[in-house]
Formats: C-alpha cells, sequence, structure tokens
C-alpha cells in the first residue's frame, strides 16, 4: 500500500466567509488546494451532510446559543450554529473547487443525535462512513489532508486516519482554523501520534 491520497475536508460554504460557521480565511483554501490536486492520483472529498434540525445545532435546544456546550448522548457536545444542512447551499461545495479529479465524496453528520467531525467515524465511533476501506481498497497506505476547519474536522480526521493505520500529513497552507490556538495543539497531538502538520514537499 504505496499509494498516496489527498483527502479534501469539508470545503463547503458554510464554512466560508458569510457562511453559517464562517472559518477565517477558509476561502484562501479554494486555490491552494485547485493546484495540488494535479500532484495526487488518488482524491477524495468529506461533505458534511446534516438533517434539519440536527441536535448539534443551538437552535435545537431552546435557551441555548451557538458555541455553548452541553451532554449531548453521553458525548461532549459543542452547540453549532445550523450549518450544512443537506440539500442546503450552504452544504454546496465551495464555489471555484474543482472537483472533476474527486474519486468519491464521503457524506457525514446524517444521524440526527450524533455529531460527526472526522471523516472516517461520527464522534461516538457509532457509524463509519467506509473511508478507511475504500482507501486501503485503493492501495492507500498515506494521506494528506486539506481543508476546513484545521483544528476541528480535519484534525479528527487526520488523528482517525493515524488510528486507522495511515501514515498522514495535514498541508498546512491547504487548511485554516477556526481557532489558531486550538490548531497549535492539534499540530502537537498529531506528531505525537506519529503524524505531521506541513507544507507541500
Amino acid at each position: 500500500m504505496n499509494r498516496t491520497a489527498l483527502l479534501l475536508v469539508d470545503i463547503q460554504n458554510d464554512f466560508l466567509p458569510g457562511g453559517a460557521l464562517a472559518v477565517p480565511e477558509g476561502d484562501a483554501v479554494v486555490p491552494v488546494v485547485n493546484r495540488l490536486l494535479s500532484r495526487y492520483s488518488l482524491v477524495a472529498a468529506t461533505q458534511d451532510w446534516h438533517p434539519a434540525g440536527h441536535a448539534s445545532f443551538a437552535s435545537s435546544h431552546p435557551g441555548k446559543a451557538p458555541f455553548e456546550r452541553i451532554e449531548l448522548d453521553g458525548l461532549d457536545q459543542t452547540l453549532w450554529p445550523d450549518h450544512c444542512v443537506q440539500g442546503s447551499s450552504g452544504a454546496a461545495f465551495a464555489p471555484g473547487l474543482d472537483l472533476n479529479p474527486v474519486a468519491a465524496i464521503f457524506r457525514k453528520g446524517m444521524d440526527p443525535r450524533v455529531d460527526s467531525y472526522s471523516g472516517f467515524y461520527d464522534n461516538g465511533r457509532r457509524h463509519t462512513t467506509g473511508l478507511a476501506d475504500w482507501l486501503r481498497g485503493m492501495g492507500v497506505g498515506e494521506v494528506h489532508l486539506a481543508g476546513l476547519a484545521a483544528d476541528i474536522c480535519v484534525a479528527d480526521t487526520a488523528r482517525d486516519a493515524l488510528e486507522e493505520g495511515f501514515r498522514t500529513v495535514v498541508l498546512e497552507p491547504a487548511v485554516r482554523a477556526l481557532s489558531a490556538e486550538d490548531f497549535a495543539a492539534v499540530r502537537q497531538s498529531l506528531a505525537e501520534r506519529g503524524g505531521s502538520v506541513r507544507a507541500p514537499e
């Protein structure tokens, strides 16, 4: 398994400036990703795809506000603004993102009771997206990650990739974080697990 795949994590309208859950400079990853695509023989993407009224939305909890924390089905949960609702313009991929090289799209966050940051599993590890098996089936041994947000969905996808046995690199110019401080902690966490955050070679 010597093949390297590029994983595009949640490069969707709601995570761009002006979106419901905007990542600062999130739109800046699009031209970077487009330049990287030709370097990879295999590209996959994840897509946040929540049903309306998802339990991770603050609007589903009267009296609660976005970014408050609650316990949800035994899991610590940050409450978010409504975002990436199935079929909405906010859930669509970013305009200008070249999807032609994308071989497969893995949707996540569809269980109304559990959030899903990672492209591999939901936060409770109750459901798998099938991404790991697909990558192994394609002969992949190493994954490079780009997308949004670096400190949340990219970070959790990278951690799960390492747990699944893939060599894992987060491509620093091709990600943006909600919190620079949290992303610094992610960098250390990934390094401790054998992953890395670096520029493309």
